[in-house]
């Protein structure tokens, strides 16, 4: 997810040297209004090259056209959305890139959980990420490793919308605090350390279910059906039993990615103009060091999740495994050192086009609503006069 606060004071000048700064500016903007117009209406300079560019281009004489009175209203950077709608275009952006995220990856995820079982069946042990894939079509179905997908979709929505409205908000107002009209790393850490608080808040519950759901030979029919036998059993705490390891896991999980992402940027956009192509590389490094760092605590918070039945029969445990101190401790009973590394590879596979997918959709949504939003102001403004 990326923040666009981490560019702010960058703003980019469109103005060619002794010429009109204001028509310049609008056939810079008109230049790269990819979505304008037209769905698709895609400017050369985008489809010439997978770097297109936020600013003008002072070697190329600009053609408009129309009249000057489009200078009057300076086209929208990319970074700078409407005031008034940004919390709403944010929580729209962040809701669609989530639930996107989630449902294209939602196979990998599958087997990522079921290579993280520490006392796996014979029958679920894998040895690699294609070879479970294979084998879990093979002989569960087609549709096995989708198992569980309508509850992650509907917990992504929201939570994926609460965490960009809250990242943004808080972003820009401790920024004007800390380090006023320039990027601050401390207020962006902050924003998403409260952002990751309300996120994982909304989705512990749908963590829950969707890796039950996902187990091999996993008892419950349907996603009410788990939910409804968690509730009776193991009662409503049982939903948030991981919360603390996952609060753990994704505080530092923000920050690697954020600071990875921060440093790729730098050398691969380093004017940080509008660019897909480093937003998806850098994303995607950046999730995949993320992932492999906390890689001990997503272990941790499976087996919190699922209460592995033969892991647990395995090392006479009665009752349930609680808190992130017990679950280090059994995993390590379990399996040593290397058990805390259990589908690392799954999770880096999985990580890697996850938060690429999310950063490209992101954005994309973000910048094709500033474009509407500009053009019915545009609209607006010519209908008055």
């Amino acid at each position: 997810m990326e923040a666009d606060g981490f560019v702010r004071g960058r703003r980019m000048s469109a103005e060619t040297p002794g010429g009109d700064s204001g028509v310049t500016g609008a056939g810079a903007g008109a230049g790269i209004r990819w979505l304008g117009g037209g769905f698709w209406g895609v400017s050369d300079g985008i489809f010439g090259s997978l770097s297109p560019r936020v600013g003008g281009d002072a070697d190329q004489p600009l053609q408009l056209q129309g009249t000057l009175e489009a200078a009057d209203i300076p086209d929208p950077e990319y970074e700078g959305l409407p005031n008034g709608a940004s919390t709403s275009t944010h929580m729209l952006a962040g809701a669609v890139a989530g639930i996107m995220e989630h449902c294209l990856m939602y196979p990998i995820d599958c087997v990522k959980t079921r290579m993280q079982s520490l006392q796996p069946e014979p029958a679920a042990r894998y040895r690699n990420v294609m070879d479970a894939l294979r084998r879990i079509v093979r002989t569960e179905g087609i549709w096995r490793p989708m198992r569980g997908l309508n509850v992650t979709a509907t917990g992504a929505g929201p939570a994926h919308a609460l965490y960009f409205a809250c990242y943004e908000k808080l972003k820009k107002t401790l920024g004007d605090i800390i380090h006023p009209g320039a990027n601050s790393h401390v207020a962006n850490g902050a924003a998403g350390c409260v952002a990751t608080l309300l996120h994982d808040a909304m989705m512990n519950p749908a963590e829950v279910v969707k890796q039950r759901m996902q187990m091999y030979n996993s008892p419950y029919r349907s996603v009410l059906d788990c939910m409804r036998a968690v509730w009776l059993k193991e009662g409503a705490a049982a939903f948030y039993r991981s919360y603390t390891t996952q609060l753990t896991m994704n505080i530092p999980f923000q920050a690697l990615h954020f600071m990875t992402y921060e440093y790729l940027q730098e050398t691969l956009n380093p004017h940080r103009q509008y660019n897909p192509t480093s937003h998806m590389v850098s994303g995607a490094l950046a999730g995949a060091v993320a992932a492999a760092a906390t890689t001990p605590l997503d272990v941790c918070k499976t087996l919190l999740n699922t209460q592995e039945s033969l892991a647990l029969h395995s090392l006479n445990v009665s009752g349930h495994i609680s808190g992130l101190a017990h679950a280090f401790r059994t995993v390590y009973r379990l399996g040593g050192v290397p058990a805390y590394f259990k589908g690392v590879q799954a999770r880096i596979i999985y990580q890697m086009p996850s938060t690429a997918i999310a950063w490209t959709v992101y954005e994309f949504f973000k910048y094709f609503i500033t474009e509407h939003q500009h053009a019915k102001r545009k609209a607006q403004r010519e209908s008055e006069k």
